[in-house]
Formats: structure tokens, sequence, C-alpha cells
């Protein structure tokens, strides 16, 4: 179909832009983002209401069903998709408001863009400064990334003369979150933790607490002008759940379980703090309580973290997730040192299907890129993104090439470097490891994409679908056999001791109860917010986060993960807006489909491995999700899997 095609050349040039404003965001590059995002808003808008071109997709739309029309199944669903589109876009407003759509879509453009880039420069320019005896507790592997942060930022430059070495604690989360585990100061992690949960108001010039007011403002108009009551509905009308009601069930089912066990937690820290006579004055604080269970687990379990991430070097974990992509789905990886790239950390792999012996070079399926360490003028976090999607619906002139997809992995991993005259290798914590597996899944998600048109092609999915792929992939790096062969101490090469791996097992639901209230208060304030009908002119962020999370019975000691002012996956897209619980809804579909690689009795069981690929990883969006699921699974999803792999479902609620 024609219009699948239009547009080639501004979505391959904005592709590249797109990434560079997430990657390689320099001042320079923000002027032009800040510029151009309410232009190429507009643009859109535009072409959504271009005279005369949404009766023809009407009249396509009409005739979908019809027999006389010979539409393939995908090409009926590719109508529906882009009628749905357009339909969102406003394109059967009146004149009058398809300029006001129109502007309110670029308000909310320049609007998210600025609330990232603030968050942005917070996380570029604080540093929090220390000496070596500032470091005490934390591990080598710490204490060396801070240094070379330093080094990295000019610090500990000689210039002929002495200088006392430098290190620096900075907001990203591979450095923030390891120095609040370990660090025995508690004062530097109170200050650090502010810091941290202040990201977007740390500077009064930027303040993001009003520029999410006036976005969660325009939302509601945007949702009005569709017929709906609230952002929330008009939100999830696109998506699995359908609606608002049935994502708080999920979340409340959820949220009262997860209660019971932080608040079994807590009590269990701070039995452990009073008996060891650790300064927890006023209580557990939430800068005391990574310290106190790095602490409890260690003794719990025998487990402690800096034992366990000699054994998961970033090279040695990567030679694991590409051996587990060629065993599942015949993928085989080789760098491209030859490609020109945007950063030296930067590493280029072609991706070709593996082909037995004697017979050739395999089909080229992608480019994969990985970025994995973080830097200065890089959005923080961990994301899968594309500078090209896969598609078969190419121009007749185009070179085939144009059909491979070439597919980033992003992470921000505290990088290793020289220490004292030693080289010392990126370490990854046990999590750290499972990020790099999550947006590999998101990465097959794009490089197995097999859809003919590009709006149906890769990760262009209802949300709540989206976090299937990338949260299946996790289970893989839990299986023995491949910590067995992959998880090798960085300086001798041995392999995970049996002893040190069944600790792991052992403690893999350690601390979920605080993990899932970390998480589900966000996805609960994140629908909340969404779900109001107006925002006066005195709506105040802070003080509704306060008084819902009270309303919730938020455990005491635990703060959300991410905080209204830097919460970008709400304010920065409107993508997860009233769509945090992506992640939960996913949860319940990847424990369900992995317990079906389980019964087969081999995790790499070919013949389920080929149904996750097809259902799962290759169809896009050229099946409706629900049915993809039914499909694979042959029935609907079963939430007991997930409450089994969390360690909630015996956790009941509390009696009032």
């Amino acid at each position: 179909i024609p219009y699948d095609q239009a547009g080639a050349s501004l979505s391959r040039t904005s592709a590249v832009f797109g990434n560079m404003c997430s990657s390689l965001n320099t001042d320079e590059t923000k002027e032009v983002q800040t510029a151009m995002v309410p232009l190429l808003s507009r643009h859109r808008s535009a072409t959504y209401t271009l005279p005369g071109l949404f009766e023809k997709i009407q009249a396509v739309y009409n005739l979908r069903l019809d027999s006389a029309s010979n539409l393939t199944d995908e090409q009926v669903r590719l109508v529906e998709r882009v009628h749905m589109d357009f339909t969102r876009a406003g394109a059967n407003f009146g004149e009058e408001e398809k300029k006001e759509y129109a502007e309110i879509q670029a308000q909310l453009a320049s609007l998210q863009t600025q609330f990232q880039q603030n968050v942005m420069k917070d996380e570029e320019t604080y540093e929090m400064i220390l000496k070596k005896e500032d470091l005490a507790g934390c591990p080598d592997s710490l204490v060396e990334a801070a240094k070379q942060v330093a080094s990295e930022r000019g610090y500990n430059k000689k210039d002929g003369e002495e200088k006392e070495d430098v290190y620096i604690v900075t907001l990203s989360r591979s450095l923030v979150e390891p120095f609040l585990t370990f660090s025995s100061r508690r004062d530097l992690r109170q200050e650090a933790w502010k810091a941290w949960t202040s990201r977007g108001e740390l500077d009064p010039s930027r303040d993001n607490l009003s520029i999410g007011r006036d976005i969660l403002r325009l939302r509601q108009k945007q949702a009005k002008m569709h017929g709906y009551s609230t952002f929330a509905e008009y939100q999830c009308a696109d998506r699995m759940a359908k609606t608002p009601e049935n994502v708080m069930d999920l979340l409340e089912n959820v949220w009262e379980r997860a209660k019971v066990c932080a608040d079994k937690e807590r009590m269990e820290l701070e039995e452990y703090a009073k008996n060891i006579g650790e300064d927890v004055e006023g209580g557990i604080k939430p800068w005391d309580w990574r310290y106190i269970a790095e602490k409890v687990r260690t003794e719990k379990y025998d487990l402690d973290e800096a034992i366990v991430k000699p054994y998961f070097s970033l090279d040695k974990v990567t030679e694991a997730l590409f051996a587990v992509s060629n065993r599942l789905f015949g993928l085989k990886y080789t760098k491209r040192t030859d490609l020109k790239l945007y950063h030296p950390d930067v590493v280029a792999y072609e991706v070709r299907k593996e082909v037995g012996e004697g017979e050739g070079e395999g089909d080229l399926q992608a480019i994969f890129l990985h970025d994995n360490f973080a830097r200065p003028f890089k959005s923080s976090g961990a994301w899968m993104s594309e500078y090209r999607s896969q598609t078969k619906n190419l121009p007749t002139n185009a070179d085939s090439i144009e059909s491979i997809p070439i597919v980033s992995n992003n992470n921000n991993f505290a990088k290793g470097g020289d220490s004292d005259g030693k080289y010392s290798p990126t370490l990854l914590s046990f999590d750290d490891a499972k990020t790099l597996f999550h947006e590999m899944g998101h990465g097959h998600h794009g490089m197995l994409s097999d859809a003919t048109y590009s709006r149906l092609s890769s990760t262009s999915v209802l949300m709540d679908f989206v976090e299937l792929p990338s949260q299946l992939m996790e289970h893989w790096f839990d299986e023995p056999e491949i910590l067995k062969e992959y998880a090798r101490h960085y300086e001798t090469g041995e392999p995970i001791p049996d002893e040190l791996l069944a600790k792991i097992q052992a403690a893999k639901s350690f601390q979920e109860g605080f993990r899932t209230i970390e998480y589900t208060s966000c996805a609960l304030i994140d629908m909340a917010l969404h779900s109001l009908s107006e925002y006066p002119d005195d709506f105040d962020l802070t003080k509704f986060e306060e008084e819902e999370l009270g309303r919730l019975g938020m455990p005491v000691g635990i703060v959300m993960r991410h905080r209204p002012a830097h919460f970008s996956h709400l304010f920065s897209t409107s993508a997860y807006a009233a769509g945090y619980y992506v992640y939960l809804w996913a949860e319940v579909l990847d424990a369900d489909v992995y317990a079906a690689f389980r019964e087969s009795g081999n995790v790499f069981d070919p013949d389920t491995a080929e149904k996750a690929r097809k259902f799962i990883y290759s169809a896009g969006n050229t099946v409706a999700p629900d049915e993809l699921f039914r499909q694979f699974r042959g029935r609907d999803p079963d939430i007991s899997f997930m409450l089994e792999k969390k360690g909630l479902s015996s956790a009941g609620t509390p009696v009032s």
C-alpha cells in the first residue's frame, strides 16, 4: 500500500536525529532539537489532516472486510491500524478543531522535550566529589568506576604537579545505586539519595513540576476532544487492557500483596540494624534501605555482591547473550569494525541467520549496535531503538538493503578502566546483567521482525504487549546452565562455583516486596494522575504524590522508583503515559510464556522457540496481541505464574 511507503526520507532522517537526541545530545543538538520538535509535530498533524486523504482511508476501511476487496489478513490489519492512527490524530475533527488539536500536539512535543532535557542536564551536571576515604564500604569496582568518571570529567590531571585523587559519584543509576547499597557513610548516602530523587528539580531554572502540570492539562484537553472523560480512558482504549479499571484490578491485586511483603522486609531490616548497632536513627530511611538490605542478604544467604560481580564482566555476559540468541533463534553476531559510528564506545555487529557448515553465508538479518556505557549527553536508563525498521514494502527502485533493520541497545553501565596501572573490566551486578538481556529481548523484536508493512513491523505493537519480548528474554539469564558456562571470574576464568550459584538462586525473591512497591507505586501514581478530569492553576504534583501515596498506604522507608519531576516515561513522551503499568501486564504474559518452555522439559526446546519467534518476536502488529498470545499458548494468560515468580502467591492481604 503506497501510504505505508510515504515519508521514507523524513523517517530515515528523523530516526538518526532522534537517536542522537538520546545518545549524544550535546548542547548544540539540544538547540536543534528544541527548534525542530514543534515544527515536526505540526508537520505530522498536517499529514493526518491533508484534504481528501482521510476520506480515502475511510473508504478503504469501510470495505476492508468485503470479499471483493481481496485484502489479505495482514492488509486488513494495516488498514485498521492506519485508520486508528488517523482518527486518534484528529482527522475526523472539524477544521477549527484540527487546528486546535495540532497546536496541542505541538505544545506537548515542546514541553516533553524540555522535560527530558532538564532531567539530562541535572544528570550531566551533578557531581558528588569525594575522597577515597569517603568511599568506605564500597567495593573496588565502584571505587574504580568513580575514579574513572573523575578522570573523564577532567579531574586528577597532574599538569606537572601532584594532585590528590578525586572520586565522583554522578546520578547515573549504575553509580548511585551501588553507592547507596555499599557506602557506610550514612550522611553521604542521604546526600546522594536526595539528589538522585530530586532530578528535574535540582535547579529552579529547570522546573519540571510546572512542565509536568502543563503536560497533564494538554493531555486532558486531547482526551476530551476525542470524547473521553480522562486521558487514562483515551490511552487504554487502544491497549490490551481496554479500560483503566482493568489496569487497576491488576495493580491493586499486586500492590496489596507487595505491601505485606515489604512491611515484613522492613521489620527484618530494622531488627537486623538494631542487633548490629547500626546507626539508623529514626528508623530505616530510604537512603538506608539498600545498605541494610545488602547486609541482611550477605548474612542470610552468605551472598556478597562484591564477590558476585567479578563473575559478571560485560564481555562474558555479552557472550552469554549472543549464545542464547543463537540457541533460540539461530542468530550469529560478527563485529564490524569498519563501520563509522557516533562514539568510540559503540560496537557494531552484523547479524546473520546461521546455516550449516559448507552452506555458505546465512542471510543478513540485521545490523546491531551495542552502546553500553554511561557518559555526558546521554539519556539515563536503558532502551532499545531503531535507525531503520524492518519492512518488505519497498518502492520499486529501492535497494533491498533498506528492508534490513538497524537496531540499537543502549545501557548506562559504569565503565571499567585503568586504575593504579591495572586495567579493570566493566563488571555488572546481577540486575545489570538481566538488563542487558531485557534490552536484547527488545532487540530481537526488531531484528526478527517479519512483517510486510512498516506500520506493523518490529515494536509497533500495543504498549502492554511491547514489554513481553524483553521481559521474556530475562528468564534465560536465570538458567544454571547459562550461568555455569558464561559466569566466569574475570581474572582467573574459573566458572562460578556451584555453591555461589545456589546462593544466587536462593536469593532471587529477596526484597521482592521492596522492588514491587518501588515499581507499582509509580504505575498507580501514573494512573491516578491521568484519571483526573481537571488540573487547576494551583495543582501541585509533589502534594498529589504525597497525598496519593498516603491514601495507598505506601510502606515506610520506600519511595517511588521515578518521582514526578524525573518520571521520563510519563512526561518526556506520551507512549507510556497512563501506561507505566505495561511492565506488570507483560510480566503476567512473560511468566506464562516461559512456563511453556519449562513444561517442554527444555528451556531451549526448538519447537517452543519457533513458536515464540513466530507469535512473539516476528509478528509485530500483524495480528492483535491477545490473539498472538492465544496462538502461542492455546488459551488466555494466567496470572498465577507471575505471582509465583515474584514470590507473592502466598502473600495475603492485610486484615483491617
